[in-house]
């Protein structure tokens, strides 16, 4: 079977291109928005040609570094870096200097721009950014999942299970790398979350609200969430930074003392290091009418 994200590339369970897709049913299509395909490779140096596609796909970098090609525009993924790739055919592809593991996730329904906007990312474009490790390790379950299931409905609400944990960890929500988060470090996160990451918590102040030695809270954060503590605000800030631009049209000056960083160049200088653009950039992209969303719908309208 050819692949669904790569031209001239055959998925199969013994290959370097593992894939599958999902037929949802009637309630999970009621919901909005689900999972059309997941899959992953293993792919060696060379160039790879991305197929045209009608879903927003969640595209993430799992070991090794790509470069991805679109419109002409090259944007560079190492480890543990993602970006959606939007619907439709753009001329894309990808090159691997060397030997590389990517994932994806293909997201379908009416309410699939919704959920990509609520995972920070621009409707029109690729916009790096990074990946919470509990987010690798779902969008890895995801994949396992539907190349289990493929074709069928049989896991439509693990799917969605899983689906929600990506975005609810994307937001900040105690999700850990196993099950659940222990109370002492879910404690922590709901304190950040519930503080909307305003204040900058050092080691110290963490540790004390879990109420545990600031070394030994260290590691059992290290162990749940999957990054340090300082790491995980860090991503936590900017995603909050990048909703205020967009959302409730905050300045750069704003957002930066929004989430804790008053000075200008400082934030700036952070917010391009992880989302990869200046937020003055980010906000002239966000401001691209979401014509895009009508635009595709209508295409895909056509199609059928």
């Amino acid at each position: 079977m050819e692949s669904y994200l790569f031209r001239n590339l055959e998925a199969e369970p013994d290959t370097l291109v593992v894939e599958g897709w999902h037929k949802p049913g009637s309630l999970t299509r009621s919901s909005g928005a689900w999972i059309h395909a997941a899959g992953s490779a293993m792919l060696e140096a060379g160039d790879y040609e991305i197929k045209p596609h009608d879903q927003w796909i969640w595209f993430a970098v799992d070991d090794g570094t790509v470069e991805l090609t679109w419109q002409g525009n090259t944007l560079t993924l190492k480890e543990e870096q993602t970006c959606f790739l939007p619907a439709g055919d753009k001329g894309a592809s990808i090159h691997c200097p060397d030997q590389c593991r990517c994932l994806w996730i293909a997201l379908e329904g009416p309410l699939a721009p919704m959920v990509v906007r609520k995972m920070g990312a621009l409707l029109h474009m690729p916009l790096k950014q990074g990946a919470l490790p509990s987010q690798i390790y779902l969008a890895k379950q995801i994949v396992q999942v539907m190349v289990r299931h493929s074709g069928t409905s049989d896991a439509t609400y693990q799917l969605q299970h899983l689906m929600y944990g990506m975005l609810a960890s994307h937001w900040g929500q105690p999700v850990a790398m196993d099950a659940m988060l222990s109370h002492e470090i879910a404690k922590v996160v709901d304190t950040l979350r519930a503080n909307k990451y305003k204040d900058n918590f050092s080691l110290a102040e963490m540790a004390a609200i879990s109420r545990m030695p600031m070394e030994t809270f260290r590691k059992r954060f290290v162990s749940e969430v999957g990054m340090p503590p300082l790491s995980y605000v860090l991503h936590c800030k900017m995603e909050r930074a990048k909703e205020l631009l967009r959302e409730q049209d905050y300045t750069v000056r704003q957002a930066g003392a929004e989430v804790g960083m008053q000075d200008p160049y400082h934030f700036s200088k952070q917010f391009k290091n992880i989302v990869g653009i200046s937020p003055s950039a980010f906000m002239k992209q966000a401001a691209q009418p979401d014509a895009t969303i009508r635009r595709h719908g209508a295409e895909k309208k056509n199609k059928e």
